[in-house]
């Protein structure tokens, strides 16, 4: 399975017509099986598949430590969309309730509101506590070097960013998807099993920041998100609740910091 592949597109102009090679971002689905059970059909971008479900075990509760996973692996080798999760047996009791929980949390359609989904949210996730923090001038400057960290985009103009750095502003990992969720699976799995977790303190995304984000951080513990787009409304509302940082780019220069300022200190 590729990443991206090319094909020809007409460009058009006025009433010009010219044929250019145009690089595609690839997409494919990807079935998360625990216990031997389907548990989720995502669609991504090839690439980091092992990393990408053990992000997502973490995000989703289903683990907390590297160890509770007793194996991970490709249903029938790398080149199928499969990926099985085995979990240790302290964490096979946990199943049933996180089932039961997730369904109650995506039913947003079915008269679920705000308040609801983050009282909700809050009962399964502990807040942070308070830590350490950066300059306005140090967000901007990490802001601006994601793309450096962003190969796939500069092929195809088509994918999500997110990366995970330190306080010193040492990028840890990074990994790009066509969803945004997925790029955030992956590069907190890609640290998660090698159980270098702890030393990120940064996240960075390319997108804007919804409470699903909010939630996936908060689960690896990342208290200071910095993205290039506004959060959601109920993002912020989260954050708040877990004393979590949420800023992004404001034109013109600088961020516009909605939660956790403490963490975000001085001028541009």
């Amino acid at each position: 399975m590729e990443q991206y592949i090319r094909r020809l597109a007409n460009h058009q102009n006025d009433d010009s017509v010219t044929a250019k090679d145009i690089a595609l971002i690839g997409e494919e689905p990807l079935s998360i099986r625990i216990q031997g059970k389907p548990y989720s059909v995502v669609m991504r971008t090839p690439g980091d598949e092992i990393a990408h479900v053990a992000g997502f075990c973490l995000g989703e509760g289903i683990v907390d430590a590297p160890e509770n996973i007793a194996s991970i692996a490709f249903c029938d080798g790398p080149d199928t969309n499969v990926v099985t999760v085995t979990l240790d047996s302290s964490r096979k009791e946990k199943i049933a309730e996180l089932a039961d929980r997730r369904n109650y949390i995506s039913q947003t359609s079915c008269g679920l509101c705000g308040k609801e989904m983050v009282k909700e949210l809050y009962q399964i996730l502990s807040p942070l506590p308070d830590s350490p923090g950066i300059t306005i001038q140090q967000a901007v400057a990490l802001m601006d070097a994601l793309s450096e960290h962003q190969p796939l985009r500069r092929e195809t103009h088509a994918t999500h960013g997110a990366a995970l750095c330190g306080l010193n502003g040492v990028i840890l990992a990074s990994a790009e998807d066509v969803g945004r969720h997925n790029a955030l699976d992956k590069v907190v799995g890609k640290l998660f099993l090698n159980h270098q977790l702890d030393k990120a303190s940064i996240l960075l995304l390319s997108s804007r920041i919804s409470y699903e984000l909010v939630q996936k951080a908060a689960r690896a513990r990342i208290p200071i998100v910095l993205a290039v787009s506004r959060p959601t409304a109920l993002a912020v509302e989260l954050a708040s609740e877990l004393n979590m940082t949420v800023a992004c780019l404001a034109r013109g220069g600088g961020m516009f910091v909605f939660c956790g300022e403490k963490r975000l200190k001085g001028k541009l």
